[in-house]
């Protein structure tokens, strides 16, 4: 019996060791001078969220709303020259500051494997299949008409799972609001505003659209966080209570 629960207990630390061991590619993206935004490092932890996402060498990447281009420059230099990523930016952005076309222009410049598509998220269409779908808070945005304009969520969602190749994955990273609150930033005044979302919403509408659950980590996980205050509120910066979610597009 004795043996048998070493062997487990080995069994279970060798598991922790390979889920938090960080990708030399990863290390070498993180560690890289040519990172956009790298003050925004304090309390997201890229490289281990990177690695628990899977993300690789060669894989083809949306990621959506890229400004500024924090976790866009870091998928830029996981997948490399023979990956892609699709820096997704919507219309409202540019129609309403009419100075961030240039603003976006200048800053996805320095990432050669990165391709600017203006697209509304709800009529989102990749050039070609995708490895990975990125959303690092930005799902609380999407019924904010201020924000987003008017957006079909289920018809984003659905775009999503056509974007992706079959085992391809969408990672979804945000503020977490309290159980049963739903979606809390319908309100165009920012200071009313939360900036967060029950996590339940995003997997129940999610798996709607034919994704599948596969996974969720604690890793940005914050029990401190009674999720009734802002994200900008100067006492949480940085420490907000995080889910980070893995949907998978089916193989069969």
């Amino acid at each position: 019996m004795r043996a048998a629960i070493l062997g487990f207990a080995a069994m279970l630390a060798t598991a922790t060791a390979q889920a938090q061991a960080i990708p030399p590619y990863v290390a070498a993206a993180v560690a890289s001078p040519e990172r956009a935004a790298r003050e925004r490092d304090v309390g997201q932890k890229p490289a281990e969220v990177l690695a628990w996402s899977g993300v690789k060498p060669g894989d083809k990447v949306a990621d959506f709303w890229p400004v500024p281009p924090y976790s866009t420059s870091l998928l830029s230099l996981v997948v490399g020259a023979k990956g892609r990523v699709y820096a997704i930016v919507p219309p409202k952005l540019l129609k309403d500051a009419p100075e961030a076309d240039g603003k976006v222009r200048e800053m996805l410049a320095p990432y050669a494997n990165v391709v600017r598509l203006d697209q509304a998220f709800d009529r989102f269409v990749a050039p070609e299949p995708l490895d990975v779908v990125w959303m690092g808070k930005t799902y609380h945005d999407f019924p904010n008409v201020q924000e987003m304009g008017p957006l079909d969520i289920a018809a984003l969602n659905r775009a999503v799972f056509e974007a992706l190749k079959p085992g391809g994955v969408l990672i979804v990273v945000d503020h977490a609001a309290a159980p049963g609150s739903g979606f809390l930033d319908t309100e165009s005044d920012d200071a009313r505003r939360l900036h967060r979302i029950d996590p339940e919403v995003v997997k129940r509408q999610v798996t709607a659209a034919g994704l599948e659950l596969v996974a969720e980590s604690p890793l940005l996980a914050n029990p401190d966080d009674d999720r009734t205050r802002s994200p900008f509120d100067p006492a949480l910066r940085n420490r907000t209570d995080r889910f980070v979610l893995k949907f998978r597009r089916p193989t069969r």
